[in-house]
């Protein structure tokens, strides 16, 4: 498997971040929600809901990103547009100490999550390069494709599998 690029890294560390500080106000929540302390429950119940699930998806595209998963990139991007006007809201509502990480740290991840670095490593092929997996005959190149060690596209790999498929009955 080649190296995991830094900005791959950075990008899961700061999504991890915002999962488990999602998932830490859904449990604050449901805590004092439990507690009687919340003045509308159904509305507290909800934000607690929210909260837990949205931090362990965050958390899971966290890990995504870490292993290669070409599917956590989306979210990712997602949670974090999703963070700059919760950002902007909370500095409007006079809530700086908060509007400012969040919005800091949503800016941070989209950098390290769409830079060319992640983007390029998140595209390969990760599965061929596994070492404990137990070695196949190469299958015979086909003509335009890549040269060996170079990345395929995902477009080219589609292409590929589509090409290895066999034949419906009268289809010839």
């Amino acid at each position: 498997m080649t190296k995991r690029p830094i900005t791959v890294q950075a990008a899961a560390a700061l999504q991890a971040a915002e999962g488990a500080a999602a998932v830490g106000f859904g449990v604050f929540t449901g805590v004092e929600t439990a507690a009687g302390a919340a003045v509308d429950p159904a509305s507290a119940i909800g934000v607690t809901v929210l909260a837990l699930a949205g931090g362990l998806g965050m958390l899971g595209c966290a890990r995504g990103l870490l292993r290669a998963a070409q599917w956590s990139r989306a979210p990712t991007v997602l949670t974090q547009l999703f963070a700059l006007p919760i950002a902007y809201s909370l500095w409007q509502s006079d809530r700086p100490a908060i509007a400012v990480p969040l919005g800091l740290v949503a800016v941070l991840a989209l950098i390290a999550v769409l830079s060319p670095p992640s983007t390029a490593w998140l595209i390969e092929d990760h599965d061929e390069d596994d070492e404990d997996a137990p070695k196949e005959p190469a299958p015979a190149k086909a003509a335009g494709a890549p040269p060996t060690g170079e990345p395929r596209s995902l477009g080219r790999r589609l292409k590929d599998r589509l090409n290895e498929q066999p034949a419906k009955k009268g289809e010839n």
